[in-house]
C-alpha cells in the first residue's frame, strides 16, 4: 500500500510528459501557433455562411423581405471581415492569392480559400443589389435573388469547410475527431447566425426552431467531446425551449449562443496546441480529445 508520504515524494519528483522527439530532438508535431484571427476568423466565416442559408431559405419560402435583407447584410459583413482576418494571420496578403493559383479537391485548404473567394463575390453581390433595389427603381431583385442562392449554396460549405480543414492534420485531438468538427462548426455557426437575426429584431418561430435543433446538436457534440461549453449548447437548449412564449428568454439564449460559439472556436484551437505539445488536455478541454496544424493556416 502507498502511504501519504510516498506520494507526496511521487509528486515531486514527477517529470512532465514531453512530446516525443524526431530526428536532431525536434518534436515530431509542429504545435499551431496562429493568432487570435485564426479562431476569430472560423467564428466570422461560419456565421456569414449560416446567414446566407438562411437567408435563401427565407427567400425561397417568401418570408419576411426585411429577414431576407438582415440575412445578407450578416452574409456580406462578415465575407468582409474574413478575408482580412485569414489574411492577417497569414501575413501577406499575396499568400491567399497565391492559394487561388490552382484549385485542389484533395486538398481542405485550397477548397477552403476558393470558397471564401465564391462566397464573399455572391454574398456581397446580394447585398449590393438588395441595397439598391431599396432605394432605386433598377430591376435588380433577380439578380440579387440569383446571387443570394449561390451564397447560401457557398455558405454551406463556407459555414463547415474550417472544420474539415483542422481534422485533416496529424495533430491527435482534432484528427480524432474529424467526423463531428463539420458538424459542430456547423451547428456552431447556425446557432450564431440565428441568434444574431433574433438580436437584430427578427421574432420568427421558424429562427428559434432553428436555433433548438442547433443547440440540441451543439449539446450531444459537447457531451461527447467536452468542447465548447454550456454556453453553446446546454444554455441556449434550455433557455430556448423554456422561452418559447418569452421573448426576453431567446434573447438571452441568443446572446449565450454568440459567446459560446466564439468560445468554441478558441477551445478547439487551444486544445490543438497542447494535444501537439503531447500535454494531457485540460479538463476544461477535454482529455480525450486530438488536434494539429502549421505555423499557418495557409502552411
Amino acid at each position: 500500500m502507498i502511504t501519504e508520504d510516498r506520494l507526496d515524494e511521487l509528486r515531486r519528483n514527477a517529470v512532465p510528459m514531453q512530446p516525443e522527439r524526431g530526428y536532431y530532438g525536434l518534436p515530431l508535431l509542429k504545435e499551431p501557433v496562429w493568432t487570435w484571427e485564426v479562431p476569430a476568423y472560423f467564428f466570422v466565416g461560419g456565421a456569414a455562411g449560416a446567414a446566407a442559408v438562411v437567408g435563401a431559405a427565407a427567400q425561397i419560402a417568401g418570408a419576411d423581405r426585411d429577414l431576407v435583407g438582415d440575412a445578407r447584410w450578416i452574409a456580406g459583413a462578415g465575407a468582409a471581415l474574413s478575408a482580412p482576418l485569414l489574411i492577417g494571420d497569414l501575413g501577406r496578403p499575396e499568400r491567399f492569392l497565391n492559394m487561388l493559383r490552382v484549385f485542389k479537391l484533395q486538398s481542405p485548404m485550397s477548397i477552403g480559400a476558393w470558397t471564401l473567394a465564391a462566397f464573399g463575390t455572391f454574398a456581397s453581390a446580394a447585398l449590393f443589389a438588395e441595397e439598391v433595389r431599396k432605394r432605386t427603381d433598377l430591376p435588380v431583385q433577380l439578380i440579387g435573388d440569383a446571387a443570394a442562392l449561390l451564397a447560401g449554396a457557398t455558405g454551406l460549405v463556407m459555414s463547415t469547410y474550417t472544420g474539415v480543414l483542422i481534422g485533416a492534420t496529424s495533430i491527435p485531438v482534432w484528427a480524432k475527431h474529424v467526423r463531428i468538427l463539420p458538424i459542430h462548426f456547423g451547428a456552431s455557426a447556425m446557432a450564431s447566425a440565428v441568434s444574431m437575426l433574433e438580436l437584430a429584431g427578427h421574432d420568427h418561430a421558424a429562427l428559434n426552431f432553428l436555433g433548438i435543433a442547433a443547440a440540441a446538436a451543439e449539446t450531444v457534440i459537447g457531451a461527447r467531446t467536452h468542447m465548447g461549453g454550456i454556453l453553446a449548447g446546454a444554455v441556449p437548449l434550455a433557455l430556448r425551449v423554456a422561452g418559447i412564449r418569452s421573448r426576453r428568454v431567446r434573447k438571452a439564449a441568443a446572446v449565450a449562443s454568440i459567446i459560446g460559439s466564439l468560445v468554441t472556436r478558441f477551445t478547439w484551437v487551444s486544445a490543438g496546441r497542447h494535444s501537439a505539445r503531447g500535454l494531457r488536455v485540460p479538463a476544461a478541454l477535454d482529455g480525450r480529445n486530438a488536434a494539429g496544424a502549421g505555423e499557418s493556416i495557409g502552411e
